[in-house]
């Protein structure tokens, strides 16, 4: 763009051209300015491209368990990692939509003020959310015209006997139709040090863990504090989800 400036006497091409770039870094100016806690580094993700199918429209569904157990800290974590998803998305398809589907209980599709700063009490059924976006793919998402991909994040706790129908909906109604599925675990920090293997976990957990080990676009991980979000975004949207194809 500075390239630009220096030219004399420049066409009317050229004052468009600038113009349109200026218009373009200026965006780019206030998305930073607006989500402050991410690093210009973070937005190099045009090293990375997904395997995509031949249409350019993307949806994102976010989801979130929204508990009594999930507080400020554990939200702000999974805002950190839902915002990365959505950039990263975002510069590889033309088009991208992005759904938030918050749970307790029971799960409902939100906007995202509601979905960050909406307080909510009760216990947890994580299958109420994977329940919802299922139903919304089939109501406004087909996959022969979008681009599906997931993010989901919990503290973990579940309803005891939910998690294998958890993995049940994954398997059978979410993965055979998803480009690329991230869970994200956000456990406090005394626990990371002692959950120092993929192997140990609760129950939701394991149920995932059995998902993982069938299905190469399904992955999890465990986040502890902000430093982590970052290269844990690294370690999930890897060459792996990328392949070749780009």
């Amino acid at each position: 763009m500075e390239r630009l400036l220096r030219i004399n006497n420049p066409t009317a091409e050229i004052l468009d051209q600038h113009k349109k770039l200026s218009q373009c870094l200026e965006k780019m100016k206030r998305r930073r300015s607006v989500i402050g806690f991410i690093d210009p580094v973070d937005l190099r993700f045009n090293t990375f491209r997904p395997e995509t199918r031949p249409n350019y429209k993307a949806v994102i569904f976010c989801l979130m368990d929204v508990s009594g157990s999930m507080q400020e800290r554990e939200k702000d974590l999974a805002k950190r990692f839902f915002m990365l998803v959505h950039l990263f998305i975002e510069s590889v398809y033309a088009k991208t939509e992005i759904v938030f589907i918050r749970h307790t209980q029971i799960a409902e599709d939100v906007n995202e003020e509601t979905f960050f700063y909406d307080q909510q009490t009760g216990g947890t059924i994580v299958s109420s959310a994977l329940e919802k976006m299922r139903d919304i793919i089939a109501d406004r998402y087909s996959p022969d015209e979008w681009n599906i991909y997931g993010a989901q994040a919990s503290d973990g706790e579940n309803y005891s006997q939910d998690s294998a129908k958890c993995a049940d909906l994954l398997s059978k109604a979410l993965l055979p139709v998803c480009q690329y599925y991230a869970y994200v675990e956000i456990i406090p920090e005394r626990e990371k040090k002692l959950l120092t293997t993929a192997d140990a976990g609760g129950e939701l957990w394991q149920a995932y863990r059995r998902v993982q080990q069938i299905w190469p676009r399904f992955d999890i991980e465990r986040v502890a504090n902000q430093d982590h979000i970052y290269p844990l975004f690294r370690t999930l949207f890897s060459p792996k989800l990328t392949g070749s194809g780009a």
